[in-house]
């Protein structure tokens, strides 16, 4: 296939998978990936380079909205950050060792786990009303907008939120997507953040988490740009239009279809690295 035909094909496929990510709050990198090796028969380690590029930019994008709006905890994200960025160095560096059939079965996996949250989408969980004291020491307790005004929440068990994150990094650089459903489980269940500001603050670390792994996955020459440039640019665009269409969209039905075709991707993902076959 020629580069002209190429880079318009992937442009439009990478704003259906950003416009998909978005509408069901999974990212478009799970859908991406497969993409680009079973359709296109692109080498994965070059798929995941090319993925954590268009996490990076569609990050980007809805970040500033969430941080405009009040959603986003940035001083528990910065603290954060660090154990996801320490955990994508040492992902990075794994990746590079791990044979190939070894990545695709791990990120088969994450597909599964990824179709099975898509069908069954998390609730929001009631939070704690009273201060913890290494949250308080941080300067970490917030308030995000409700109907009723500001609602205080106060972040607690955070030694333990700030080790899962690490792993969350691991998974992130191993297979080039955002693991925000990891980082929002660690703040949502673990450290007990309100839902929209564990999603918020998530998506407000995803693209630092991708920046730290494109970079070790760019030193290495992994990031090929006639894959990146289309990839980025058109999952940002999806993501956007994602964003606008969500308030009219019925997502509960979206989500089922979508986490179906994950889940077959992520089968075949599975058994393509188990017989050796990429």
């Amino acid at each position: 296939m020629t580069l002209s035909l190429l880079t318009p094909l992937l442009f439009f496929v990478s704003v259906a998978a950003g416009l998909l990510g978005s509408l069901t709050g999974l990212g478009g990198g799970v859908v991406i990936i497969p993409v680009l090796v079973l359709g296109f028969g692109v080498d994965l380690r070059y798929a995941i380079g090319a993925s954590l590029i268009a996490v990076i930019a569609t990050s980007s994008g809805a970040a500033a909205a969430y941080v405009r709006d009040g959603f986003t905890n940035v001083r528990i994200a910065m603290i954060l950050e660090i154990a996801t960025t320490a955990g994508a160095l040492a992902g990075a560096w794994i990746a590079g060792y791990l044979p190939l059939a070894a990545i695709s079965i791990i990120f088969g996996l994450v597909l599964l786990q990824t179709a099975y949250n898509a069908a069954r989408p998390p609730v929001a969980r009631p939070f704690d009303a009273e201060p913890d004291a290494l949250s308080t020491r941080l300067g970490l307790n917030g308030d995000y907008p409700a109907t009723e005004g500001p609602a205080a929440y106060f972040p607690r068990r955070i030694p333990q939120g700030f080790a899962v994150m690490f792993g969350a990094g691991v998974l992130s650089a191993l297979v080039g997507v955002g693991s925000g459903v990891i980082k929002v489980f660690a703040m949502d269940r673990l450290m007990r953040l309100p839902f929209k500001v564990s999603t918020a603050t998530s998506n407000f670390m995803i693209g630092v988490t991708a920046a730290a792994s494109a970079g070790v996955y760019l030193h290495r020459g992994q990031v090929a740009p006639a894959l990146a440039g289309p990839i980025a640019l058109g999952a940002l665009a999806g993501a956007m239009l994602g964003a606008k269409l969500l308030p009219r969209v019925r997502t509960r039905t979206l989500r089922i279809i979508f986490g179906c075709l994950v889940a077959l991707a992520g089968i075949q993902m599975i058994v393509k690295g188990a017989t050796g076959t990429l």
